[in-house]
C-alpha cells in the first residue's frame, strides 16, 4: 500500500527498515507523509493518525496562513532579519559611516540610510554573497565522506524548494537556506549531496544521508515543521 486515508487526511506511506517509530511529516505545500517501520499493521497506522489528527490540522492551518500575503519587511531602524537562525536588527547609518551597502557589525545589520528604498535588493545580494562561501564550505566538508565530487554550488531563488541537484553535478540552493539555523542548513546540503548518487528518495538515499549525518531525522523534522516560518526580505 502506498497511501493511507483517515477521514479527510491522505498520507503517503514511506516504510523504512531504519525506522523504529511512526512519524508524520507535513510538507511545505501541505503534503502528508507517514514514515513507519516495515510491516506495521494498517490498524496501528490508522490509530496513530487518529491520535495525531489535531496536530496535523494545526500544521495544515499554519501552512494555509503562511500563504496569505505577509507584511513586507520595512527597512527602518530595529527591523529584524534572519541570518543562520538568529534575528539581527537593522541599524541605519549616515552614508559616510560605511563604504558598503550591507554589513554585519556588532550584532547588527548595518545599511546606509540612503539605500533603504532599494533595501530588499541590497540585502538579497548580501545574503547570496554570504550563502555562497558558507554552503561551499559545508559541501567541501562532506564531499570526501559521502564520496561525491560536485561541480560547484549555485545560490538562487528556487521557489518552494530549499535545494536541488542539477544536471552535470551542480548543487543548487535557495538563498533562504542561509536564514536557517546552521545545523538545519547543513542538513539541506547533505540531502542534496546524497542526490548526486541517489536521484530519488529510496531507502538507499536515506541510508546515504544517515551515514553522513546520523541525526538527520531530527534536522529533517525541524525543517518540515518550522521551515515554512522562515521569512526573507519580502
Amino acid at each position: 500500500m502506498t497511501d493511507l486515508v483517515v477521514k479527510d487526511l491522505r498520507f503517503e506511506l514511506r516504510p523504512s527498515d531504519r525506522r523504529r517509530t511512526l512519524q508524520i511529516t507535513v510538507g511545505r505545500g501541505g503534503q502528508l507523509t507517514l514514515s513507519a517501520p516495515p510491516n506495521v499493521s494498517r490498524a496501528r497506522l490508522e490509530d496513530f493518525v487518529r491520535r495525531k489528527r489535531m496536530w496535523v490540522y494545526r500544521q495544515l492551518a499554519r501552512r494555509e496562513a503562511i500563504k496569505e500575503p505577509r507584511p513586507r519587511k520595512e527597512f527602518v531602524d530595529g527591523e529584524g532579519f534572519l541570518y543562520l537562525g538568529r534575528n539581527y536588527r537593522l541599524r541605519l547609518v549616515p552614508d559616510e559611516a560605511t563604504d558598503v551597502a550591507v554589513k554585519l557589525q556588532q550584532g547588527r545589520l548595518v545599511m546606509p540610510r540612503s539605500l533603504t528604498l532599494d533595501g530588499r535588493e541590497h540585502l538579497l545580494r548580501w545574503y547570496t554573497a554570504h550563502a555562497q562561501p558558507w554552503l561551499h564550505a559545508r559541501v567541501k566538508d562532506y564531499a570526501a565522506r559521502m564520496e561525491v565530487d560536485p561541480v560547484g554550488v549555485r545560490v538562487q531563488d528556487l521557489g518552494y524548494r530549499w535545494g536541488s541537484c542539477g544536471k552535470g553535478g551542480w548543487l543548487n540552493f535557495h538563498w533562504k537556506t542561509i536564514l536557517l539555523p546552521a545545523r538545519i542548513a547543513e542538513y539541506v546540503v547533505v540531502h542534496e549531496m546524497a542526490h548526486l548518487k541517489e536521484p530519488h528518495h529510496t531507502p538507499g538515499f536515506w541510508r546515504r544521508v544517515e551515514r553522513a549525518m546520523p541525526d538527520f531525522e531530527q534536522r529533517k523534522t525541524w525543517l518540515a515543521e518550522h521551515g515554512i516560518d522562515v521569512e526573507g526580505v519580502q
